[in-house]
C-alpha cells in the first residue's frame, strides 16, 4: 500500500512537472513569434547568404532594370564602412506595395539586403518603382541601415531625377535641407539604368530620428 502511494505521488509530480514545462515551452514559442512579428524587416535575412550584392525579387522580369551601386562611409566621410547592412524595400512598377505574409507577419515583397565588404562597397539590382498618383507618391527606394552593435535606423529615401512628380518646389525643399544627393541621376547602358549612391553613416539619417 505504501509503495502504491509513493508511485501515485511520483506520477502526480511528473505529470505536473511536464505540464508546467509544456506551458513554459508554449509561452517561449509564442513570445518568439510576437518578437518576430514586431521586429523590423531588416532582420528577416539569412546571415550565410548576406554579401555586398543582392537583387530585388522579380528584377529580371521588369522592364526598367536598375543597378544601384555605391560606397558606405564612416562618419568622417572618408573611411569605408565594412559589415554595414543596408536594407531596401520599394513599390512595384505601378507604385503599389506588394504586401505578403509569412508566419503571420506582413512584409513588402520587393526588398533586398546587402552587407558591405571591406571597401564599403554595395550593389543592388532592382527596377525603377512607379508613382502612386492616388497619394501623390514619388518614385522611391526606402533604405534602412544596421551598423554592428547598433540598432537599425532609417535614412532618407532615394528619389529619381527623372520622376515626373518630382516638382521644382520639391527639389527646392530638398536642396534647402541640404540633401540633394538623395536624388539619383540615371544613365542607361546595355539595357540597364545605372545609378551611384554613396552613403555617409548618420549624415543621411531621417530628421525625425
Amino acid at each position: 500500500m505504501k509503495n502504491l502511494i509513493i508511485l501515485f505521488s511520483i506520477a502526480c509530480f511528473m505529470s505536473t512537472h511536464y505540464s508546467i514545462c509544456a506551458q513554459e515551452s508554449t509561452d517561449v514559442l509564442e513570445n518568439q513569434s510576437e518578437k518576430f512579428k514586431e521586429r523590423h524587416s531588416i532582420y528577416d535575412y539569412q546571415e550565410l547568404l548576406l554579401n555586398n550584392i543582392d537583387s530585388i525579387p522579380d528584377f529580371e522580369s521588369k522592364e526598367n532594370k536598375l543597378k544601384i551601386s555605391g560606397t558606405i562611409y564612416e562618419r568622417d566621410g572618408v573611411t569605408p564602412a565594412k559589415d554595414i547592412i543596408l536594407f531596401i524595400e520599394q513599390a512595384d512598377e505601378n507604385g503599389d506595395f506588394d504586401l505578403r505574409k509569412y508566419n503571420d507577419k506582413r512584409y513588402v515583397y520587393h526588398r533586398a539586403w546587402i552587407k558591405t565588404d571591406s571597401d564599403g562597397h554595395y550593389t543592388f539590382y532592382t527596377f525603377i518603382p512607379g508613382n502612386d498618383r492616388r497619394y501623390n507618391q514619388l518614385q522611391q527606394l526606402f533604405p534602412v541601415i544596421k551598423e554592428p552593435s547598433t540598432p537599425e535606423y532609417e535614412i532618407r529615401s532615394f528619389l529619381f531625377d527623372e520622376d515626373p512628380m518630382l516638382s521644382k518646389a520639391c527639389r527646392k525643399k530638398i536642396a534647402k535641407k541640404g540633401d540633394p544627393s538623395r536624388i539619383l541621376t540615371l544613365k542607361k547602358e546595355n539595357g540597364f539604368y545605372l545609378a551611384q549612391k554613396d552613403i555617409v553613416l548618420n549624415r543621411d539619417i531621417l530628421a525625425s530620428k
